[in-house]
């Protein structure tokens, strides 16, 4: 099941668009997600490990993945061949 953290920031649309789409493929596929304030200790470590230069910052299982606009068909591809792989 991976893990997926996304950092967040306040009145950030694209972070309110990653929300609403996680939440569906979370129906599609087990994922556990975590989302942490930019501002929080935990947030801001990884925005600096990661030089995002805008939020939302999204991590799977400790990997960069993207930053601002989630790309969603990217991120279900990268489910879609997990769920593949856990099936052999």
């Amino acid at each position: 099941m991976p893990d997926i953290t996304v950092v967040h920031a306040p009145a950030c649309h694209f972070c309110d668009d990653a929300r609403a789409a996680l939440a569906g493929l979370g129906r599609e596929y087990p994922l556990r997600v975590e989302f942490l304030d930019a501002a929080s200790a935990a947030g801001a470590e990884l925005v600096r490990a990661h030089r995002a230069p805008m939020f939302p910052l999204v991590v799977v299982d400790g990997e960069f993945f993207s930053h601002g606009r989630l790309p969603v068909r990217k991120l279900r591809a990268l489910l879609e061949a997990r769920r593949l792989v856990g099936t052999r």
